[in-house]
């Protein structure tokens, strides 16, 4: 499938890994309306593409992303007429938590540099995030007189404490990737010279599944976090049966002969007694 070009965007392919940088490095990537734009089509044209099995979404330079482009989007936007704002917190919403959360392939943030305010929400709406131990993350908004906006602290709440994520909405202190790992922001931090690698690593162990599963297994745990224990059971049984049936791979069929018949596939119980 041939992509459009992006002014803001940069989309690039690796044997089933889509990389999708965002791409204002003399801005450190902050987000503007046009580069929410391009993300919203960007997505759009990757949700169906069989050559993405993996998409990776990262900064160009030495960033993440600042965050929102105060300039170029709250200035401009206090500016714009109500359809101009409504339009941009649009694309903005759109890309950035309703596509990413329910994206139907594996996502990883890559963490590669600076990562302040509104670029939490893409960080933390992939599924799986890898920072770089020299990253600097900071939610500085307080510093400027306003609170966290768009939907930070809801997706902060998702992964990180209350005492956690109150002491740093409320003092704008910076901190790196190591400690973005301890307060399960990202799932590991490693030296930057070996991010790249360690990204690609886990994209191909991902690779490695199967895709109509892995899909199934990401998205019912996002919805089952808003379940009562009895709409969960009943959700996932019905979630089993629906993905055994869709399956092209017949996934659970191989899987539970290998375990139970041929018993080549034993995880962790070489040496259990049975």
């Amino acid at each position: 499938m041939a992509l459009g070009e992006y002014q803001n965007v940069k989309v690039e392919r690796e044997a089933g890994i889509t990389w999708v940088i965002l791409n204002r490095p003399e801005k450190r990537n902050a987000m503007s309306v046009g580069l929410n734009d391009d993300m919203v089509d960007v997505l759009s044209e990757l949700e169906g593409d069989d050559e993405t099995q993996v998409l990776v979404l990262t900064g160009a330079g030495d960033s993440f992303s600042a965050g929102m482009d105060l300039r170029d989007y709250f200035r401009a936007m206090d500016q714009a007429g109500p359809a101009a704002r409504a339009r941009a917190r649009w694309a903005m919403a759109t890309w950035q938590y309703h596509k990413l959360r329910n994206f139907p392939k594996p996502t990883i943030a890559m963490v590669n540099g600076w990562c302040f305010g509104g670029a939490f929400t893409p960080m933390i709406c992939c599924d799986l995030a890898i920072a770089a131990d020299e990253a600097v993350f900071g939610l500085s908004e307080i510093n400027w007189g306003i609170i966290p906006g768009g939907v930070v602290p809801k997706a902060l709440s998702t992964l990180v404490n209350d005492r956690k994520a109150l002491y740093y909405i409320m003092t704008g202190e910076q901190f790196d990737g190591r400690v973005a790992a301890e307060l399960g922001l990202v799932n590991e931090s490693v030296p930057l010279s070996e991010l790249v690698e360690r990204t690609r690593k886990l994209a191909k162990t991902l690779l490695g599944k199967n895709p109509a599963v892995l899909r199934a297994a990401k998205l019912s745990y996002k919805y089952i976090r808003e379940m009562t224990w009895e709409e969960a059971a009943e959700y996932l049984t019905a979630k089993n049966d629906q993905t055994a049936f869709v399956d092209p791979e017949r996934g659970r069929e191989k899987g539970l002969a290998q375990f139970l018949d041929a018993k080549s596939y034993k995880p962790g119980l070489d040496n259990y007694p049975r």
